[in-house]
């Protein structure tokens, strides 16, 4: 299978965006723990690609609060069940990891929740970055904590909300 690659200038810095032939699989930040070495790729002008390029443009300039790209993330069964869940925080939200695992069936599994959510390999698409701890306390991002930070007060500015707001825990029902 090819993968196709491109570079994204964002305000969090660059981010690395990989994709098959349908569908987005990884996006990295350029700190990003754990991210495999960008290899060449000419996907500049590959649609996936260009949809995600477009589609994460619109968030940065707080004009888009969904993102609607095919995904296709490499991971286990209940990675990919953590995974779908993240993408069900409302912007601007942020939940515990307790809460996570209660919302996925897992009460109890909040280290495990944390382990599959520092495996996502789709930053800011599939937002890791709403979970914190139960405390509200911001805990490990791979993309670095102050970026995590920024992406929560971003989307809290989205919301037209205060950013004093970020860290608050909202659980899901």
């Amino acid at each position: 299978m090819k993968l196709y690659t491109t570079i994204l200038k964002s305000p969090v810095g660059p981010l690395r965006l990989y994709a098959n032939e349908g569908a987005l699989t990884a996006i990295y930040l350029e700190n990003h723990k754990g991210a495999p070495a960008l290899v060449a790729g000419e996907g500049e002008a590959h649609p996936v690609l260009r949809e995600a390029r477009r589609q994460l443009e619109e968030y940065f300039a707080g004009e888009r609060v969904t993102f609607d790209l095919p995904l296709e993330p490499v991971g286990t069964p209940f990675q990919q069940t953590v995974w779908k869940a993240l993408r069900e925080i409302p912007l601007g939200v942020t939940w515990s990891y307790a809460g996570l695992a209660r919302h996925i069936g897992r009460q109890g599994a909040s280290r495990a929740v944390g382990s599959a959510n520092a495996r996502n390999p789709l930053s800011i698409v599939v937002p890791c970055h709403r979970v914190v701890g139960t405390s509200g306390k911001l805990t490990g991002y791979a993309g670095g904590v102050p970026t995590k930070q920024w992406l929560l007060e971003h989307e809290q500015r989205m919301r037209g909300a205060s950013a004093s707001r970020v860290g608050q825990v909202s659980l899901p029902l």
